[in-house]
């Protein structure tokens, strides 16, 4: 019964993750009509990239007992592959002006030097499943806070501009699910580096839901008021003619 639970949390956790990675599809999309990035951050997609290669790495026979931790592995392998197409359409579409494009190509490198550095160490260093998972498990503990606490940076903008634009309601939801999900699983299975994590990525994801049921209202009010000055506007821009056309009369 216990077996059987794991496994289907673990496939609950597998299909909330992959809801989670493909949410900013609907994000890219905008950035690819617009062909801009506008506000929009790159930086949650490159910790996001790091925390999918480490737990791939996790998840394979080389470092967990044959496959235990199969689900991981399948979910952050398609997680590697739309974190990159991710990051090439912000590169193609970013302002070159601003130099954040050299900025990314730096961040990026770090993220596949550090998956390198440890997954070599992890292989050659380490002699047994227990303490090669101890160690990619304590980096990927790492990367994990940072993927789940990258959106503060988001949530830092959410407060100071009261607008939830740029922090998509879903990515926010599916976050904090995947957070859950895999806290059970992990508990469920007494891996406590697969817990850990997501002990910190639940509240965060709480976080990020509270503040947008807040600002949300606030957003939606905005917009009808500037559509209805820009309406007056024309409304002004039209009566104009008609007032020059008075004056003249009287003239």
């Amino acid at each position: 019964m216990g077996d059987k639970l794991h496994l289907a949390i673990g496939v609950m956790g597998n299909a909330a993750s992959l809801l989670l990675y493909a949410a900013p599809i609907l994000t890219f999309a905008r950035v690819i009509k617009k062909k801009s990035t506008e506000e929009f951050s790159c930086i949650p997609y490159i910790i996001a990239l790091l925390n999918c290669l480490l737990y791939t790495w996790y998840g394979l026979p080389v470092v967990s007992y044959r496959w235990e931790n199969f689900p991981v592995v399948t979910i952050n392998g398609l997680g590697i592959l739309l974190e990159i197409s991710f990051i090439l359409i912000y590169f193609c579409f970013t302002s070159p002006r601003e130099k954040v494009q050299i900025k990314v190509v730096g961040i990026v490198v770090t993220v596949f030097t550090v998956f390198c550095i440890t997954a070599v160490v992890s292989s050659f260093l380490f002699h047994d499943h227990h303490h090669r998972k101890l160690f990619v498990g304590s980096v990927g503990l790492v990367a994990s806070v940072a993927m789940y606490g990258s959106p503060l940076v988001v949530v830092r903008q959410v407060i100071l501009t009261k607008s939830v634009e740029f922090m998509p309601f879903y990515l926010s939801f599916f976050s904090f699910l995947t957070s859950l999900l895999w806290m059970a699983y992990g508990l469920l299975g007494h891996d406590l580096l697969l817990a850990s994590p997501n002990l910190a990525g639940t509240p965060l994801g709480i976080l990020q839901l509270v503040l947008y049921c807040k600002y949300r209202k606030r957003g939606i009010m905005e917009e009808p008021n500037k559509w209805d000055l820009e309406g007056n506007d024309e409304k002004s821009k039209q009566l104009q003619p008609v007032i020059n056309n008075d004056s003249d009369c009287k003239i």
